[in-house]
């Protein structure tokens, strides 16, 4: 549940990736970005929690899907910062293929709260140290995980599923590293 350190980080998530392009090296790419505050945040407890944050879904990302991330749309640049919070964290990962993907699937094209409400429960089941997880945290981390949607552009302000629009380009890229993690969107391959 340690996702809701942060929303989607879009820009800050860029200015790391980029640093990184240029670096070539994490530790490095770190304590620049701590030493001279890039993050450009008020408190450096503030920017070593964020660096963390970006720096781990980062490194969830290959060394292609970066340079695509640094060069490509900004909607594109949203599906690659989604897919790599889907791939650093396994519950947003599941949410994604087993309700996501699936109400988009099933023509339910709405998402709410009692969508998240139902997958937590089942999770819950499976997962019993979930049970520790307070209320709020729970509220906490689906306000969160909606913000993350809508900001990677999956999502609408009304909580209408959009369907990812991925370019040939990013096909590509997943069906190269692990083609799997088209299930993480809402998309509908069609095979020719």
């Amino acid at each position: 549940m340690s996702f809701t350190t942060g929303d989607l980080l879009f820009r800050d998530s860029l200015v790391v990736a980029n640093l990184f392009l240029d670096i070539r090296d994490w530790k490095l790419v770190r304590e620049k970005i701590v030493t001279k505050n890039l993050l450009q945040a008020k408190t450096l407890s503030t920017t070593k929690r964020i660096c963390g944050e970006v720096c781990s879904r980062l490194k969830m990302l290959s060394q292609s899907e970066l340079e695509l991330l640094a060069e490509t749309t900004l909607q594109e640049q949203g599906y690659l910062l989604w897919l790599a919070i889907c791939r650093r964290y396994k519950f947003v990962a599941e949410f994604a293929m087993e309700v996501l993907r699936e109400r988009y699937l099933s023509l339910k094209n709405s998402l709410n709260h009692e969508d998240f409400n139902f997958f937590f429960s089942k999770k819950l089941e499976l997962h019993q140290e979930l049970a520790k997880v307070s209320q709020r945290t729970v509220d906490k981390s689906r306000q969160i995980l909606f913000r993350i949607i809508r900001q990677a552009g999956l999502l609408t302000t009304d909580n209408q599923i959009s369907a990812a629009l991925l370019s040939p380009r990013l096909l590509n890229e997943l069906a190269d590293n692990t083609p799997l993690d088209i299930l993480v969107f809402p998309y509908l391959a069609f095979s020719s």
